[in-house]
C-alpha cells in the first residue's frame, strides 16, 4: 500500500488542525499585551518583560512532562487536558492584583500551552509518512500562526472600542473553551489513521514510556549539536515575539496600533506556511531554515538601527514585516527536524527532550531581553538577537542533517 493511501489526512484535517486553530487564536490575543497588563499592575519595562518570559518558562517545564503524559494517555485526552489547565490560569490572570500572581498565571498557561503543543506533534510524528512531513507539519505550524494572526487583530479591535486590555484574557478563555469542544465532539483523528495503518509501533507507543535520562542519554550528540542550532532559532523566534511589543511600548505606540501591527506580520507569518513545507519536502530542511535566520538577522537590525531617529515608527513596521517573513520561511521546522531524528514507534520522550532543548533556547530570549534592557538598553537586546542567529545559521549549516535518519 503506497504513503497516499496509508495517509486519509483530508478525513482528519478539520479535527487534526481546528483544535489548534481556535486554541492559537486565544494565546495569540494576549500575548503582545502581556506587557501592557504588568504595567497596568505597576511593573517596569524590565519587569514587564519578565513577566511576559514566564509563558516561555512555563513552555520549557511542560516539556518534558507532556512527553511522559502523552505517552501514558494519548494526545487527545492531554490535549483537553492542558485546555481545562489553561482555563484555570486565565481565571487567576483575571483576578491578578500583583504582578506576581500575573507572571504565575502566564507561567501556568506557558506549560499547559507546551502540553498542548507536544500532544498534536508525536501524533503527526507517528502517523504522517515522510514524504509529507513536513507539508504536514509546516501546516501545524501555519494553525498556530493563523492564531497569532486573528487573535491580535480581534483584540486591537476591541480595544479600540473601549474595552480594557485585559478583555483579552476572555478572548483566550473563548478560543480555548472552544477548543476544547471540538476535541470532544469530532472524530478523534488517531482512530481514522490506527485503521488506515499497520504500523504497530504507534499503538505500542501508547504502553511505552522512555525514562527522560535514558532519552537524553541516547540522542546526547544529536541534542548538543543540531539541537543547539535549533535552540538558537527558537530563541530569535521567541525574541521577536517579546521585543516587537516592548519595542512599541519603548517607542511610545498606543495598545490598539500595536495589536494591529502584530497581527498584520502574523498575517504575513501565516501565508509563507505551505511554502516552507514544500521547500523542505522538496530541497530540504536547510533550505528553509537558513534564508530565515539571515533575514531574520536583517530584522533585528532594522530595529536596533531605528529606535533613536525620527522613522522609529516605520523601523517597527519594517522590523516587524522582516521578521514575520523570515519566521513564515521556517515554519515548521523544528517540529520537523524534531520528527526526522525521533523514533517513529515511540516518538514523545524524544520529543519532550528535543523540545525542551528548544524551548531552553527560547527561554533565554525573554530573560536576556528583560535582563539587558534593565543593564543597558533595548536597543542592546536587538543587537543580542542578531547574534543569535549568526551563530544558529552557523551551527545549523554544519550540524542539520540533510536527510531523515
Amino acid at each position: 500500500m503506497s504513503d497516499a493511501e496509508r495517509f486519509p489526512f483530508r478525513k482528519v484535517a478539520a479535527a487534526a488542525y481546528l483544535p489548534t486553530v481556535l486554541f492559537a487564536i486565544g494565546e495569540g490575543a494576549i500575548i503582545p499585551y502581556i506587557p501592557v497588563i504588568a504595567g497596568d499592575l505597576g511593573a517596569s519595562l524590565a519587569v514587564a518583560g519578565l513577566v511576559a518570559a514566564m509563558m516561555t518558562l512555563g513552555e520549557l517545564a511542560g516539556s518534558v512532562p507532556g512527553g511522559m503524559l502523552v505517552s501514558r494517555l494519548g494526545e487527545r485526552a492531554v490535549m483537553i487536558y492542558a485546555g481545562l489547565a489553561t482555563l484555570l490560569a486565565l481565571a487567576l490572570a483575571w483576578f491578578a492584583t500583583e504582578v506576581w500572581m500575573l507572571g504565575l498565571a502566564i507561567l501556568v498557561t506557558g506549560i499547559a500551552t507546551a502540553v498542548f503543543a507536544l500532544a498534536r506533534h508525536a501524533f503527526m510524528t507517528t502517523f504522517v509518512p515522510y514524504r509529507y512531513r513536513a507539508r504536514a507539519l509546516s501546516a501545524l505550524g501555519g494553525t498556530f500562526r493563523l492564531g497569532l494572526f486573528i487573535g491580535p487583530l480581534i483584540a486591537s479591535g476591541i480595544i479600540a472600542l473601549g474595552a480594557p486590555v485585559q478583555a483579552t484574557i476572555w478572548i483566550f478563555v473563548g478560543g480555548c473553551l472552544a477548543a476544547v469542544v471540538v476535541l470532544l465532539l469530532l472524530p478523534d483523528p488517531q482512530s481514522t489513521f490506527e485503521r488506515g495503518t499497520t504500523h504497530e509501533g504507534a499503538r505500542q507507543a501508547e504502553r511505552e514510556t522512555v525514562r527522560l535520562g535514558d532519552t537524553l542519554r541516547r540522542y546526547a550528540r544529536i541534542l548538543g549539536t543540531v539541537g543547539v542550532g535549533a535552540a538558537m532559532l527558537a530563541l530569535a523566534r521567541r525574541g521577536r515575539d517579546v521585543i516587537v511589543p516592548l519595542w512599541a511600548v519603548s517607542i511610545g505606540v498606543d495598545a490598539a496600533s500595536t495589536g494591529l501591527i502584530v497581527g498584520l506580520a502574523g498575517a504575513v507569518d501565516f501565508l509563507l506556511f505551505f511554502v516552507s513545507g514544500l521547500v523542505m519536502d522538496r530541497f530540504g530542511r536547510l533550505w528553509a531554515v537558513l534564508p530565515s535566520l539571515v533575514l531574520m538577522g536583517a530584522g533585528f537590525t532594522t530595529l536596533a538601527a531605528t529606535h533613536a531617529g525620527d522613522g522609529a515608527f516605520v523601523g517597527l513596521v519594517v522590523g516587524a514585516g522582516l521578521l514575520a517573513v523570515a519566521n513564515g520561511m521556517s515554519s515548521g521546522i523544528l517540529m520537523t527536524v524534531g520528527a526526522d531524528l525521533a523514533d517513529r514507534a515511540n516518538p514523545a520522550p524524544f520529543l519532550g527532550a528535543w523540545r525542551l532543548t528548544t524551548n531552553a533556547g527560547a527561554a533565554i530570549a525573554p530573560l536576556g531581553i528583560a535582563a539587558l534592557i534593565q543593564v543597558s538598553s533595548i536597543v542592546t537586546a536587538g543587537a543580542a538577537l542578531v547574534g543569535a542567529c549568526a551563530v544558529g545559521a552557523v551551527v545549523l549549516v554544519r550540524t542539520l542533517p540533510r536527510s531523515p535518519g
